[in-house]
């Protein structure tokens, strides 16, 4: 997608992988909204993409409110009086356990998080698509919906189904000039794996973790010109963990 003029949403962008896709969407000229349920962990990146010489703007909200997607792009309507025709689905928590001691709370917590509020807010985000006929959507999943992981059996769930997801409203959407793809990281250096054990990475055929960088990148692939005839992929950033 040209940038010129253009507001992508990224949401999940405190930290790590989402504050990464920001800041790239914000050096190659988009308008970038920054949502996050705690919204003190913003400001820094609204700043540094600011400082940059680049167009940043926070809204804090509670993504598992079914009230959300409908406020978050309403404002941002408003704020920049044209759909938002980029959406990035990155928002993600983990609640591990092994399935016999998984309690109902955590499996609800993450299914609700990981997966519903990405539905949610892909449905809000097409109907403006729909009627310009153009947009993009990208969902971050994990290597964990591709191949099991103990001890995760929610986030595996929630990871798998955004994958599904993905491929499904992909074909709903394609002859309307939408494309959804997924993007599924492996092991990446985020406050979300940084206890991994040094023995797990050695798994990994890369012989080392990713980079937010990295699958930011990937991420803006997807949403570019040149991948208008990718559409329902999903794309492993992982160091070849799950071939």
């Amino acid at each position: 997608m040209n940038p010129r003029n253009a507001t992508a949403a990224v949401i999940g962008a405190g930290d790590f992988i989402g504050a990464a896709i920001a800041r790239k969407f914000a050096r190659e000229g988009f308008e970038v909204f920054a949502g996050r349920r705690n919204g003190d962990k913003l400001a820094p990146l609204v700043q540094q993409i600011e400082s940059a010489g680049g167009q940043a703007m926070a809204l804090q909200g509670d993504i598992t409110d079914p009230r959300t997607p409908d406020a978050l792009f309403g404002a941002l309507e408003e704020a920049y009086g044209r759909p938002v025709l980029c959406l990035v689905n990155n928002a993600g928590v983990t609640d591990d356990d092994l399935t016999p001691s998984l309690s109902d709370e955590a499996w609800q917590t993450v299914i609700d998080t990981d997966l519903t509020a990405a539905f949610r807010l892909t449905r809000r985000a097409l109907r403006p698509m729909m009627r310009a006929r153009g947009g993009r959507i990208v969902n971050v999943a994990s290597v964990v919906g591709l191949r099991a992981n103990p001890g995760q059996p929610n986030y595996a769930a929630a990871k798998a189904g955004l994958i599904a997801l993905t491929r499904n409203s992909a074909v709903e959407v394609a002859r309307r000039g939408i494309t959804i793809n997924a993007v599924a990281p492996g092991w990446i250096d985020t406050e979300m794996t940084e206890a991994v054990d040094q023995a797990l990475l050695e798994r990994v055929p890369a012989r080392r973790a990713g980079t937010a960088e990295e699958v930011a990148a990937c991420v803006r692939f997807l949403t570019s010109d040149q991948a208008g005839y990718v559409t329902g992929a999903v794309l492993s950033v992982d160091g070849g963990l799950a071939a």
